[in-house]
Order: structure tokens, then C-alpha cells, then sequence
């Protein structure tokens, strides 16, 4: 079987907030995830609720490319 033609895929959740708010002067970074999906099921781009360590808060982490 072809390698790219996986049902799994390996997808990374960014903090869409620290992203709008282009990384706050007291944060050091961006928070991000990596999860899996199922390219069948989900095949728009995947948003959770996380929990971002640099906003201190439960913020939408959104699914960007690699």
C-alpha cells in the first residue's frame, strides 16, 4: 500500500489566539497539539477546545499544515 494514501492522518492543532494576537509580549511561544484524524470522516479542517499554556485559558486550536 501507498504511504499517502493513509485513512489516518497525523494533523497539528495551533492556538488560534495567541496566533491573532501575534504571540502576547508576556507569552513565549504558540501552543500546539498533535492528534490524529480520519481523512474519510473529518475531511474539513479539524478546530478543538485545548488548553493553551501561554494564554492561561481553554482557547479553539485550530488544524494547520505541516
Amino acid at each position: 500500500m501507498a504511504k499517502g494514501k493513509d485513512v489516518r492522518v497525523r494533523v497539528i492543532l495551533e492556538c488560534t489566539s495567541c496566533v491573532r494576537n501575534s504571540v502576547n509580549k508576556e507569552s513565549r511561544g504558540i501552543s500546539r497539539y498533535i492528534t490524529q484524524k480520519n481523512r474519510h470522516n473529518t475531511p474539513s479542517r479539524l478546530e478543538l477546545r485545548k488548553f493553551c499554556r501561554y494564554c492561561h485559558k481553554h482557547t479553539i486550536h485550530g488544524e494547520i499544515k505541516k
